[in-house]
């Protein structure tokens, strides 16, 4: 089946709310087998919205509303749906004994416009609300199935994971679900990586090869049609291995999950432990790695030593070594070496990361923007600097850095 998605909301064209809904709605209809075709967004105009509903029931088999269903007057998905089919509305009874009982509870005076989010339209099948008012809808017309649910994503996604998506199955006849794989890369540009793909990206057929990029990492999806899971990992097997064969240095994970949940997995299997000490990206090493659920586990903390100052207060950086004619200064490989060192020495970690560069907009120690020096301390062992130089502006190049890092210490404990 062909599906269309209607984003029903002037606040979404205008940008003021980013449009979450169809995202995962289009990644569960993938699972269920339906083809996401087209998205549209539309405002809160009433004749705009009626020409959408149209011209999507001429070219798909399933459209699917978000938005609309609310009880103030620019609240029009369910009178305009009411208008093409040419039903009436009527009072889900359930649904409005709900609403009253939660006034009520309140204290509140329910003013009669609150009604409209228990209407229904005549003849088709309610879908509950758990976590909020409106009712959604579900209903089929002239062999479109039309399916309504509320904006708000706390309220749309439960409404369309346990009633919406039975209710479409049931009208589902030979759909193969998709089934995909996320491959995840870092260290590699998109760009080189898919022209080390190139002869197998224009000769796909079955399963189909997309290369993406977020910013600072590469994700590769793998995508077949299956029935079940271990059919779908069978199809991919081949493709997978050759990507592997061709790319493994760079690939961190087969699961969409950013790097630092990887490095953090890895350094608690080892039990081992980390510190970072940043300059150019002013922390964001520590905020990313401390958003991930149990980093306590194996990261002892971070200092951000962004001034000459701290770096040789706090990590006793020489200040000839930052300094002065002739020094190699705070960007440079020899501070990156020792930040790094004193990381070891302070902390009693196991892991020192250290990252200094020039994050922009302008030249700075006469050192252009995007050099980068990375610093990789263990103990036992030589410590390594990696040099980088990165292009994008400086939130990208200090996101960009703090990728790279991680991936570098990534890439050190797979190794040993």
């Amino acid at each position: 089946m062909k599906a269309e998605i209607i984003a029903v909301g002037t606040e979404l064209l205008l940008g003021q709310i980013v449009n979450t809904n169809a995202q995962f709605i289009s990644r569960e209809c993938a699972a269920l087998g339906i083809d996401m075709y087209f998205q549209t967004v539309v405002g809160d105009n009433e004749q705009r919205l009626l020409d959408s509903l149209r011209l999507a029931a001429s070219r798909a088999d399933v459209v699917i509303c978000t938005g609309g269903l609310g009880p103030t007057q620019d609240d029009l998905t369910k009178d305009v749906l009411a208008t093409l089919t040419g039903r009436n509305l009527v009072l889900h009874e359930p649904s409005m004994e709900a609403i009253s009982e939660m006034f009520a509870s309140r204290g509140i005076h329910m003013v009669e416009s609150n009604r409209r989010q228990a209407l229904m339209l005549e003849g088709s099948d309610p879908l509950h609300n758990e976590t909020g008012l409106a009712v959604g809808n579900a209903l089929t017309f002239e062999g479109t199935h039309f399916v309504l649910l509320p904006g708000p994503p706390k309220e749309m996604k439960p409404m369309f994971t346990k009633y919406a998506m039975p209710w479409l199955q049931l009208r589902m006849t030979n759909e193969v679900p998709l089934y995909s794989k996320m491959l995840k890369f870092a260290g590699i540009g998109e760009s080189n990586l898919e022209h080390q793909l190139l002869d197998l990206i224009q000769t796909q057929t079955d399963p189909t090869i997309a290369p993406y990029a977020k910013e600072a990492e590469v994700t590769i999806r793998l995508t077949t049609r299956a029935y079940e899971a271990a059919e779908g990992e069978l199809k991919l097997q081949a493709t997978e291995a050759e990507i592997k064969k061709r790319l493994g240095e760079y690939l961190y994970a087969d699961q969409d999950v950013p790097i630092e949940t990887v490095v953090l997995q890895l350094l608690a299997a080892r039990k081992k432990t980390l510190t970072v000490a940043e300059s150019c990206t002013g922390g964001l090493i520590s905020d990313l790695i401390t958003t991930v659920p149990g980093s306590s586990e194996s990261f002892l903390g971070g200092i951000i030593v962004y001034s000459n100052a701290l770096k040789h207060k706090l990590l006793g950086v020489p200040m000839d070594i930052l300094e002065g004619e002739g020094a190699p200064g705070a960007v440079s490989s020899e501070t990156a070496v020792i930040l790094a060192e004193q990381l070891l020495v302070k902390t009693g970690s196991d892991f020192g990361i250290s990252v200094t560069g020039v994050a922009g907009p302008s030249p700075s120690e006469g050192k252009p923007v995007g050099l980068v020096y990375v610093g990789l301390a263990q103990k036992d062992a030589k410590t390594e600097v990696f040099t980088l130089q990165l292009s994008g502006n400086r939130e990208s190049i200090k996101l960009r850095a703090a990728k790279r890092a991680l991936y570098q210490l990534w890439k050190q404990l797979k190794e040993n």
